[in-house]
């Protein structure tokens, strides 16, 4: 498992009063137009200045862990150019992104949970303990945390999840692109421990291509067996 890394920095921090609950005041776009960087803004407005932001990948394949990663931007650097929802990004971009990343965070934060124990639990459970782990190793206190989704994980810090927040924090995209690299590349290790299944094209995701060697050859052992379209129709 990969290991957080953190830097020193001075910063000047408004600490929350209240710790441990959801952070209720609204930032909701009546547009649904969104813009990189307005939740930072409106937490700053808060009194928030240390910000972590957190977020996942892959909930949705048939194959291979959910990855979470945490990202603490440090507030008095900008923003690395180009950080943006990892799902908008080219693979060689999110690349070079994360090496930025890696060095000009405060801090940083990975966990990958298991398609074995996405079977024992479910999807959600997995995905919110992936989430709760790479925070977890945050090793700097932070004023609060934004997730991306509409449904929090446990933690005893002030928290928000933020519906696409993937393109509204700097912090969650920077989150989504480690996330996003980091389980790229163990579904490319897959595809050298398992041939046949094309993990290293389709990341594990139900294509065409993938179906079709599940019928061919039947599920591996990082194949996610609760998931439908893994295990043969009876």
């Amino acid at each position: 498992m990969p290991k957080s890394s953190s830097r020193n920095s001075a910063v000047g921090r408004a600490r929350p009063s209240v710790q441990g609950e959801l952070f209720a005041d609204t930032l909701d776009s009546s547009s649904g137009t969104f813009v990189m960087g307005e939740a930072e803004r409106w937490a700053r407005r808060h009194g928030l200045v240390r910000i972590a932001g957190v977020d996942e990948a892959g909930r949705g394949p048939l194959a291979g862990p959910v990855v979470a990663a945490c990202v603490v931007l440090d507030p008095e650097r900008p923003v690395p150019a180009g950080v943006a929802d990892s799902k908008r990004l080219t693979a060689a971009a999110r690349e070079r992104l994360e090496e930025v990343i890696l060095a000009e965070a405060l801090a940083w934060g990975l966990l990958a949970v298991s398609a074995r124990r996405i079977d024992e639990t479910d999807i959600l459970r997995a995905t919110l303990e992936a989430m709760a782990g790479a925070f977890s190793q945050i090793p700097l206190p932070v004023d609060l945390v934004l997730v991306d989704g509409p449904i929090p994980f446990g933690c005893a810090t002030l928290l928000k999840p933020l519906v696409r927040g993937d393109q509204r924090s700097a912090n969650v995209a920077a989150a989504s692109i480690l996330a996003k690299v980091h389980r790229d590349r163990e579904l490319v290790a897959l595809d050298r421990r398992y041939p046949g299944y094309g993990f290293a094209r389709h990341k594990g995701y139900g294509t065409a291509e993938h179906l079709a060697a599940l019928q061919r050859l039947g599920p591996c052992p990082e194949h996610r067996l609760s998931f439908r379209g893994v295990q043969p129709a009876r």
